[in-house]
């Protein structure tokens, strides 16, 4: 006997049915892969950017301790300059005088733009981290712990001190030294 139609339209459909079922099993099975795939693409690409990130900061800070010995280098030949300018000034020779006054503004203004600034100390409260101090002097015209005089310049590199300035810092009469003059 032969199958009917029905028969085999049930067992057709059956089979599409299960072929169906494949379908959508091996489907899912692909998106899961895929998500799998496009989170590690994801993971890679992030770690791609920080790779990239860390390599320019790398570059960047190699820069910046090229220029900051070059920059250290230089300090002799800053001072320098302002001590010709001083030796100038006080010969009364003009034309000197502004030769060195323009080549000094020039040197300053390339060191400048390239991070270096002087540490501002006089009249200032004295700071460790920004300022040596050499002596101290005692003084009722300035309030303890005030910068009175800077010896040598201090220089900072891109927010980096360089080199502190060395400072007079002025100290108050104790007040047992008042204690002592008002008893006598």
């Amino acid at each position: 006997m032969s199958p009917t139609p029905k028969r085999k339209e049930s067992k057709e459909a059956k089979a599409c049915e299960e072929r169906i079922a494949e379908l959508e099993a091996s489907l899912s099975e692909e998106r899961k892969r895929q998500e799998t795939y496009l989170t590690q693409l994801k993971y890679a690409r992030a770690d791609l950017e920080n790779l990239q990130k860390q390599t320019q900061k790398r570059i960047e800070e190699g820069v910046n301790r090229g220029l900051e010995k070059l920059v250290i280098q230089l300090f002799p030949v800053a001072e320098e300059l302002d001590i010709s300018l001083d030796v100038a000034r006080r010969e009364s020779n003009s034309n000197l005088t502004q030769g060195i006054e323009m080549v000094r503004k020039k040197f300053w203004k390339v060191l400048e733009g390239e991070g270096l600034t002087q540490i501002e100390a006089v009249g200032k409260p004295f700071d460790p981290n920004l300022h040596e101090a050499v002596l101290e002097l005692e003084t009722c015209d300035y309030p303890g712990g005030t910068v009175v005089e800077e010896l040598r310049k201090g220089y900072m590199f891109k927010g980096r001190v360089l080199r502190a300035s060395m400072v007079k810092v002025s100290r108050n009469p104790s007040s047992e030294f008042k204690e002592e003059n008002s008893d006598e």
